[in-house]
């Protein structure tokens, strides 16, 4: 249905490094989702969402587990959320999420890992559109259709690829679409977010490619940094 299907790559952190700062990650963003509602997954949708998403993540039980109970026995964390918006090398579009106790030690890494790289700062936010995504497999693309018209969700597009099926739906129709994908027996979803994907995609190549690439793995290791949204197609 128009856009070709494309889900951002999610590998297991390869170094020591990266995985740090993915645990970190999770524990702030299941804890953040915990303090907002119940610390009851069943109950609480938004929290149900994070531990999905880390769990597929290879994030231990150990860590979902520790992040719930801190939130659940009223300790408090002070985290402030922040976006930065910059062109890469290439011109390339980037926006930075990040979640810390400490604003101006995020904003000076995030900025710094981008000038270093023959990037800047700048506007780039209406280049993108916010959807909640969900990736799954074992499903027919008409079944899948038929039931999320009937479940009143507000589907924007679905896309096919091999055996995998992309849904993208109205943000404020992510937990409904969830909910009805989830009683046609889709288990394991290999993508369930809230993201932003641009509008239009780029190809980098060369030293630009070696940037940007360079550029994800640094930003990939900051425990300030939550998600990076970009337009390069890798």
């Amino acid at each position: 249905m128009g856009r070709a299907y494309q889900v951002r790559a999610s590998s297991m952190a390869a170094t020591a490094a990266k995985r740090s700062a993915l645990f970190m990650r999770a524990s702030k963003e299941i804890y953040m989702a915990a303090k907002s509602g119940t610390a009851d997954p069943d109950s609480n949708l938004a929290l149900r969402a994070a531990v999905d998403k880390y769990r597929a993540l290879n994030v231990t039980r150990e860590v979902i587990e520790r992040a719930i109970k801190k939130a659940a026995g009223g300790e408090v964390e002070a985290y402030n959320a922040g976006r930065y918006e910059a062109f890469g090398p290439g011109g390339c579009l980037l926006i930075v999420d990040t979640l810390t106790d400490n604003t101006n030690r995020a904003i000076s890494e995030v900025r710094s890992a981008i000038t270093k790289r023959n990037g800047k700062m700048g506007s780039v936010l209406f280049n993108f559109t916010e959807f909640g995504q969900l990736v799954f497999t074992g499903q027919s693309q008409s079944a899948v259709e038929e039931q999320l018209i009937l479940g009143d969700v507000d589907v924007q597009q679905i896309n096919a690829q091999s055996d995998q099926l992309e849904v993208l739906v109205n943000p404020t129709s992510f937990a409904q679409a969830k909910k009805v994908l989830e009683s046609m027996g889709v288990a394991n979803f290999i993508v369930a977010e809230i993201t932003l994907i641009p509008n239009e995609t780029m190809t980098l190549k060369g030293e630009n490619l070696q940037l940007f690439k360079q550029l994800l793995d640094v930003l990939d290791e900051f425990q300030d940094v939550q998600n990076v949204y970009h337009n390069v197609e890798l």
